[in-house]
């Protein structure tokens, strides 16, 4: 990779800084709990700054997926699970953003001796490709929607600048998964036959939801029982628990459980607990 020329002015710095400051932090959207705001209020800056690392959290922000059509992604994400769109920032490119996310894959193309695109790795630099996010709000965290494309590519559209990872098992080292929480009362069979079938009548058949009796073909999938939608746990401690493993519109891997009963008790409790010890 050959040597950089800086040529960006200082006027151009900042307004680089400010806007990955949006992308990074978005921090002020989402409000700290009560608890965690107490917490910090009693506790000095000088003090927090020398606490434990953990002392100085207030929780997860949000989480990030990387997505290959962002219209799709965001129409599940805010049409069909509800979420709600704080906002959406776009078009990011140059050297400060580059540096900031890429630094070290670049590094790892360098030592390898390749073109960082073969592993993956977009030009934000020049401005070939270019990065657009959106954040959406759910009740408890934020989901970050972010699309690397061409710069020929609109933004929102259908064509990522990477192609997508085909095999997803859940067992992948460094694989992540999105877990929505079901609420107490929903008949939770019943959600996922709705959530499949909105999702198809979108046109996103790619939603599917494992099924807890044996399948070995699609078809066999499609026409288990809703009784086999759902796996409830009723061994110690995780009893009381209710899941479904469900592969979202972009192959991604999403989780869609309940928690009641002693285990719903042992997060109440854990939490209490928390907070009283960070207070």
């Amino acid at each position: 990779m050959e040597p950089l020329e800086d040529q960006t002015t200082s006027q151009e710095r900042r307004g680089a800084l400010q806007a990955l400051g949006a992308v990074m932090v978005a921090g002020m959207v989402a409000s700290p709990g009560p608890a965690a705001a107490q917490g910090n209020q009693r506790m000095s800056a000088g003090a927090r700054d020398n606490a434990a690392l953990g002392l100085r959290l207030q929780g997860v922000q949000h989480f990030g997926l990387t997505v290959q059509n962002m219209e799709r992604a965001y129409e599940f994400y805010t049409q069909v699970l509800g979420g709600t769109e704080v906002f959406r920032h776009g078009d990011f490119q140059g050297d400060v953003v580059q540096n900031t996310l890429l630094a070290d894959q670049e590094i790892l193309a360098n030592e390898l001796g390749v073109n960082p695109r073969t592993i993956g790795v977009p030009d934000l630099r020049s401005g070939a490709q270019r990065l657009d996010v959106r954040f959406i709000q759910f009740d408890n965290v934020v989901i970050e929607l972010l699309q690397y494309r061409d710069a020929d590519q609109p933004m929102g559209g259908p064509k990522a600048f990477a192609e997508p990872v085909q095999h997803m098992s859940p067992a992948f080292p460094r694989m992540m998964h999105i877990c929505f929480h079901i609420q107490d009362d929903v008949d939770f069979n019943k959600f996922i036959t709705d959530l499949e079938a909105e999702s198809a009548r979108r046109g996103m058949p790619q939603v599917r939801a494992n099924r807890i009796v044996r399948v070995a073909t699609e078809a066999a999938r499609r026409s288990a029982p809703q009784s086999a939608n759902t796996n409830k746990v009723t061994v110690a401690p995780s009893d009381g628990w209710e899941l479904i493993y469900c592969k979202g519109p972009e192959g991604e891997q999403l989780e869609f459980v309940k928690a009641i009963g002693p285990v719903k008790q042992r997060f109440a409790k854990t939490l209490s607990e928390r907070q009283k010890a960070r207070s």
